[in-house]
């Protein structure tokens, strides 16, 4: 036998295979000297090497001395082995200047493959397991990560909870939960992975007395990949450290840099996080020690979910190996002493910039309903938040900050990196869906409540008659729930008459000016006659959906669109009522008029001109009016459905598989125009009125058509519209998915969307938790969190953009973008998409040279105008009135609240360009006092002072990073 791997890898042979099967000694125990010269003789060889092989002739005839007595004797005895070490001893001094921190976890999946009871049930048991390990060995240390852990406890186990506080106080029980689940890195929004640390902190620094700061670690061994702007999130709320395994296949020790410069110390796992102790842990100590200049080395341990964590053979095994001669010096520890250890070396770790992906491309899109779910709930927080805070400094009103934290623990626990990814099995998803229900109870709850403060301040007293003689109104309170199916706030009625007062807010930080929708209930008026006037009275072109034949559990009602301008982070009011100065008659409009066009189904405004195909449905022609370009690719079919078939075996959930069958949708396709009611003609408007966007030419404010095609064993209906003065077209689809994906036949069936271009994509760009990517072309699914855009190089040219309201999973090669829509996986979950599947995405064209307009696009896009219902009243508000502006600087909204202690107003924002910028805002209020802040709304020391001219602030914001704002205001409203 020549050379040391070989002798070695005959020694390890010895060693048996299965799990945690070596033990300690004591009468009757098997392998455990045959273990423990390995052990050794494994470390001491990766040592020699590391010191130029100094040791290599010794080792050699250690081991060939073993192998020897192993041959004649048939077995590797006591006395050989201590024989071993002591002709070893010259390596003993070298082998201690290494140390190994043995760290015990408990990894705790939150209901992957199981429910919330058995969640519950896991985490207790693991606790207690390690409470009683702790009595029975005092230098035992136990870490454990994810605040939803202790909340467990609090709430079912309350005295374990003052076991635990002992132990934490004495330093053994290490609290790693710097967020409050161990979340999934690329679909959640940036202020999600911020509320994870902020929520973490607060509760765990009230609930175990410790330092909130100490909650530095962010760890995350399971997540499946990590967004390029993570770090800057972490440095932002305080985070040093960064523990990982997966989404990284370089070095093991480095410094993570965010574009914005900010980093952290991050440690990808080398070993695995699930693992117990082996005799041969070590030898990869000495060089990833020497590599990075170091002399410790991190040990963790512990099985992992049902497992139960650290066992007790663990521990006597790791006390058994600090006897070990030839060895590192192991003690019992804590991530901390690991990560303190580092940054007070020398050391000088690596730079790795960028993101840390991509593993498991299927998590993008396995489960719809989940990430319905987390898009509408993170939109719903978002705008809940931001009108609550504008109701207390306009109108005192109580904000449900309380209501909020609560709401965004549940929003955070279902990005769990199981939960969110769909990568779990039904009682997973049924406990994300219950716990969305109720997140979205209390959002539109407090968000209807908000909104209606405001417009309960609103003076309207000027804009519609009260007439007595309605006393016998059926209105007022109609239209109770109507809306809430469609996760939005519910349109109930408020007036009566044929004076009707609709407030509709935006949420944005600019000024918008689109088409919306009114619900008019128990009109009875002639809807011929209807019409619509700003606060001014100026008329706004409207159009009519429907007749007001609708039922509604016994009353009516009707829907128009009316094209409005909403001033930024405010509200407008538009007035509807019936017109005397128009004939009884209104002419039906038949736009798009057919005989002006070679094919039958055209959508156009004053934008864009979109020519289908007549037989597919597919997009002919995709016009920029403005410039005459045509950007869709006439040699492919373009916007068109695909049924696919995917080749996969196991693990489907996680991975998207080989597509070994694409059909495009483009048979037995039925089109149809989607016909609204009785209109007004838009001609006999010009001449008896001023209407206010003069740019209108006679036509419908939106134009509709109605897809719908068969596969497989489902249907699919998408109506894709084209409002006036936009540029985007929309798809609102219901799919009745009946598809099952087969194990047996590597099958998994997947419902897409297809969009060639006809332009060389430079790159392609896509949102990500606070910000934007820019990635080359991949022909895999990659994460955006909204939208995905192929960049147009060409100078003037613009490009196209896929906006989605609920998916995650895109893909951009070949000059084309693709969207991920459904996929029938069936690992874990046999069944994870059956029935009525309702979702909405829409394709636009944009100006790519500013990331801050396709942030605030596809932040529009997933924020429409909210409507409430309104009365005739005075107020204190103006009929029209903007509290909260983007005046100046390339930044985007994080969030808008109020502070978490005391009654400030906290903005948060992001740099979207890479460049220093000067944020500008107008504020609801005049302001007396602002400063940045950390993430935590504490003052930010050696922060840069915030600038205050009556209702306006101004700040720096580095470029890429995330700054923090808090407002006091003069106690007096204005």
């Amino acid at each position: 036998m020549n050379g040391i791997p070989a002798m070695l890898a005959e020694l390890k042979k010895l060693l048996p295979k299965e799990y945690g099967m070596w033990q300690p000694p004591g009468d009757g125990k098997r392998n455990y000297w045959t273990a423990r010269a390995a052990g050794q003789l494994d470390y001491a060889a990766k040592l020699s090497g590391v010191l130029g092989g100094r040791y290599d002739e010794l080792i050699g005839e250690v081991l060939s001395a073993l192998l020897a007595e192993l041959e004649e004797e048939g077995a590797i005895t006591k006395k050989a082995v201590l024989d071993a070490e002591r002709r070893l001893a010259p390596l003993a001094k070298d082998a201690k200047r290494y140390k190994a921190v043995c760290v015990a976890h408990g990894h705790i999946d939150m209901n992957w493959q199981w429910g919330w009871d058995e969640t519950v049930a896991v985490t207790l048991d693991t606790f207690r397991t390690m409470l009683n390990l702790m009595n029975e060995y005092p230098g035992f240390t136990f870490s454990q990560s994810q605040a939803a852990v202790y909340r467990i406890v609090e709430q079912y186990d309350a005295p374990m909870l003052e076991e635990i506080r002992a132990r934490v106080r004495e330093g053994r029980w290490e609290v790693t939960a710097a967020t409050w689940v161990e979340a999934d890195k690329n679909m959640p929004s940036g202020e999600s992975l911020t509320r994870q640390v902020l929520y973490s902190r607060k509760y765990l620094s009230e609930l175990l007395g410790i330092d909130p700061d100490g909650l530095n670690l962010d760890y995350e061994p399971d997540t499946f990949g990590h967004s390029v702007h993570v770090p800057e999130l972490l440095a932002a709320a305080g985070v040093k450290y960064y523990y990982f395994c997966r989404g990284h296949n370089g070095k093991s020790l480095f410094r993570w840099q965010a574009p914005s410069g900010r980093s952290v110390i991050a440690y990808r796992e080398p070993m695995w996080y699930n693992d117990n102790i082996e005799p041969c842990f070590a030898a990869f100590i000495p060089e990833l020690c020497e590599e990075y200049g170091i002399d410790t080395m991190l040990k963790v341990y512990g099985v992992g979910d049902h497992g139960g964590g650290p066992t007790r053979r663990d521990l006597e095994l790791i006390l058994d190996m600090q006897t070990w001669p030839i060895y590192p010096e192991l003690r019992f520890g804590t991530y901390a002493e690991f990560f303190r250890a580092i940054e007070q070396s020398d050391a000088e770790l690596p730079v790795v910039e960028g993101e840390l992906n991509f593993v498991a491309p299927g998590c993008y899109t396995s489960q719809t309903r989940i990430k319905t779910a987390n898009r509408t709930s993170e939109a719903g927080l978002n705008e809940a938040e931001l009108f609550g805070a504008v109701a207390r400094l306009q109108t005192g009103a109580p904000y449900a900050g309380r209501a909020f934290e609560l709401t965004w623990r549940d929003v955070l626990f279902a990005q769990f990196h199981d939960i969110l990814p769909g990568s779990g099995v039904v009682e997973t998803r049924e406990h994300a869906m219950g716990k969305f229900q109720e997140a979205m109870a209390t959002i539109n709850a407090a968000k209807k409540s908000a909104l209606t403060k405001l417009a309960a301040s609103i003076d309207t007293s000027g804009l519609a008659a009260v007439r007595d003689e309605l006393l016998d109104s059926v209105s007022e309170g109609a239209g109770a729930g109507y809306g809430a199916g469609s996760f939005g706030i519910t349109q109930a009625e408020a007036g009566r008459g044929r004076d009707r007062i609709y407030h509709l807010f935006n949420p944005s930080l600019h000024d918008r000016e689109e088409v919306v929708e009114l619900t008019i209930w128990d009109w009875l008026g002639d809807v011929k006659r209807i019409a619509a006037t700003d606060a001014d009275g100026n008329r706004l072109v409207h159009m009519v959906l429907d007749y007001g034949l609708n039922r509604y559990w016994a009353h009516h009602y009707a829907r128009i669109l009316v094209r409005a301008a909403v001033p930024a982070g405010g509200y407008a009011t538009v007035v509807v009522s019936e017109s005397d100065d128009f004939e009884t008659e209104a002419v039906v409009s038949n736009l798009p008029r057919t005989s002006e066009h070679e094919h039958a189904f055209v959508l156009e405004n004053d934008r864009l001109k979109v020519v289908f195909d007549n037989v597919d449905g597919s997009i002919v022609s995709l016009v920029d009016k403005s410039s005459g370009r045509d950007y869709a690719d006439k040699t492919r079919p373009a916007g068109i459905f695909r049924f696919i078939e995917e080749e996969i075996g196991g693990g489907s959930a996680w991975d998207v598989g080989r597509y070994a069958a694409v059909r495009p949708l483009d048979r037995g396709v039925r089109l149809s125009r989607q016909r609204f009611g009785p209109e007004l003609q838009f001609d006999k408007m010009y001449e008896r009125f001023k209407v206010r966007n003069a740019a209108l030419i006679p036509g419908e404010l939106r134009q509709s058509i109605v897809y719908e095609a068969e596969f497989g064993s489902s249907k699919l209906k998408a109506v894709i519209s084209l409002d006036w003065g936009s540029d985007e077209l929309r798809y609102e689809v219901e799919c009745d998915w009946r598809e099952i994906g087969s194990q047996a036949e590597r099958r998994v069936p997947q419902l897409g969307f297809h969009m060639p271009l006809n332009y060389a994509c430079s790159s392609y760009r896509y949102d990500v938790p606070s910000g934007t990517i820019e990635r080359g072309g991949r022909d895999m699914d990659v994460p955006g969190n909204s939208w995905a855009l192929g960049v147009c190089g060409e100078a003037g040219a613009k490009s196209v953009m896929l906006v989605t309201r609920s998916k995650y999973g895109f893909r951009g090669v070949n000059d084309s973008l693709s969207l991920t829509l459904i996929r029938g996986s069936f690992d874990p979950d046999p069944y994870p998409e059956f029935g009525l599947i309702r979702f909405g995405f829409s394709v636009a064209l944009a100006d790519a040279g500013s990331n801050r307009a396709l942030l605030e696009r596809a932040y529009a896009c997933n924020h429409p105008f909210s409507v409430v219902s309104g009365t005739v009243r005075s107020g204190s508000l103006p009929a029209t009135r903007g509290f909260l502006e983007l005046l100046e600087g390339s930044v985007a909204l994080s969030a808008a609240k109020m502070s978490e202690e005391g009654d400030r107003f906290v903005l948060r924002v992001y740099e979207t360009e890479g460049s220093r910028t000067r944020a500008a805002f107008k504020l609801p209020r005049e302001a007396a006092r602002a400063w940045m802040a950390d993430v935590h709304e504490r003052p930010l020391e050696g922060g840069l002072p915030v600038d205050i001219a009556g209702e306006s602030v101004s700040f720096e914001v580095a470029p890429y990073g995330i700054a923090t704002v808090c407002i006091e205001f003069s106690p007096e409203r204005t």
